[in-house]
């Protein structure tokens, strides 16, 4: 089976997760990901959170099937090789701070002179350019620039931090492989290269659509908590059950609600559906009263056949065993010499109903430099000179 990106090379200088997760996203499209770390701790997400000695999963889930060429690329010699991979590249991923490349030589507008050709793509929290481009950062700090996290929990008990870094993930892997991918189809019509500046609170702005609209329509947003899609409607809000288990109503649309309202018996409350304000908290405050009085179970029986956007808010656990998602294929398992069977998320992505799943662990560090040189046709002399000088390593 042909991939879309079969044939092509990705360098990925990027850590943590949002660049590397772009990357794997890009192998599983059929590229070759070639993963340039320094000679020293490499990629931070190796050992984050972990006791010493132990590689966390985070790693493998985000590296997993990549090779690995560890490279001091702020030494001369280490430096050329890496303008030599990036001659034969075609994607060059990267998410030091804004400046970082140019101090080394490697800016688009050098490496454009040794490869006319490439698609590179810088991400970083807030953008080469601007007041705050070089300020250091996390996804809270993104989500809080972009005024996303001022929407998340409600009013009374100020925002509250989720484990799904929205700016980190939409902002910076998802933004940047569509960016890429663009990248990519000007290269292969036009015989172009560019390059791609994602800030990862740009693109989480651009798509923080519901407060925007909100704003063109009353000056402001919403108070968290109060807006349509945060709680204030009681035909879309979370309700507690009684074994302290959680079911989602998001039946937003009028027809839905009206669903709602026979299944749980009470279709008086069907032309309620338009009531704001306190109508709607004394609405709500009603609906939560039903769903109190039995277990989590109950509920899903209940609404297991219905139509009308209901379903248990699961646990990750409960969602690896949820069998929408075992039907599309999308658990899958690594094995590595910590963790014999290492559950991860299969490609999202199918292309002719075939996904491929490159199960193979995250690279050690370094797994793959003699073979990377060696297609360089560096000699092995030069390699082991290199490799005493530290300039290259290798497990």
């Amino acid at each position: 089976m042909t991939l879309p990106l079969q044939g092509m090379t990705v360098l990925d200088l990027s850590r943590l997760l949002p660049g590397p997760l772009c990357s794997l996203h890009l192998q599983d499209m059929g590229a070759r990901v070639i993963k340039v770390e320094d000679t020293h701790g490499g990629d931070y997400a190796r050992t984050l959170g972990m006791p010493a000695g132990l590689i966390s999963p985070i790693f493998h889930i985000l590296n997993r099937g990549k090779e690995s060429i560890s490279v001091d690329f702020q030494s001369a010699q280490g430096c050329e090789l890496l303008r030599q991979l990036i001659a034969q590249a075609d994607i060059l991923l990267e998410s030091f701070r804004p400046g970082v490349m140019d101090k080394l030589g490697l800016s688009f507008a050098q490496l454009q002179k040794i490869n006319p050709l490439l698609v590179m793509c810088s991400i970083s929290g807030y953008g080469q350019t601007g007041p705050w481009a070089h300020k250091a950062g996390h996804d809270m700090n993104y989500c809080a620039s972009a005024g996303i996290l001022d929407q998340c929990g409600v009013e009374a008990e100020g925002p509250v931090l989720a484990n799904f870094q929205i700016a980190d993930i939409v902002g910076g892997t998802m933004s940047a492989a569509v960016a890429i991918l663009g990248g990519v189809i000007r290269r292969l019509r036009y015989g172009m290269g560019c390059y791609l500046d994602i800030s990862m609170t740009d693109c989480a702005f651009a798509n923080h659509i519901v407060p925007l609209a909100a704003m063109n329509l009353t000056g402001q947003a919403m108070p968290p908590g109060q807006d349509m899609l945060t709680g204030a409607r009681p035909c879309y809000s979370v309700y507690a059950t009684a074994d302290k288990k959680y079911m989602a109503v998001a039946a937003l649309e009028e027809k839905f609600w009206v669903q709602v309202c026979d299944v749980l018996g009470y279709p008086q409350w069907r032309d309620r559906y338009h009531q704001t304000g306190v109508a709607a908290a004394e609405l709500k405050n009603e609906v939560a009263a039903v769903f109190a009085e039995q277990p989590q179970s109950h509920w899903r029986k209940v609404f297991v056949d219905t139509d009308c956007c209901v379903t248990p808010i699961l646990t990750p656990a409960e969602a690896f065993e949820h069998p929408q998602l075992l039907a599309r294929e999308m658990i899958n398992t690594i094995t590595t010499k910590q963790y014999p069977a290492l559950r991860c998320p299969a490609p999202a992505i199918t292309f002719t109903d075939k996904k491929v799943f490159k199960s193979e662990p995250g690279p050690d560090q370094g797994q793959h430099t003699l073979k990377v040189l060696q297609q360089l046709n560096c000699t092995n002399d030069d390699i082991n000179r290199w490799l005493e000088q530290g300039i290259v390593r290798q497990p």
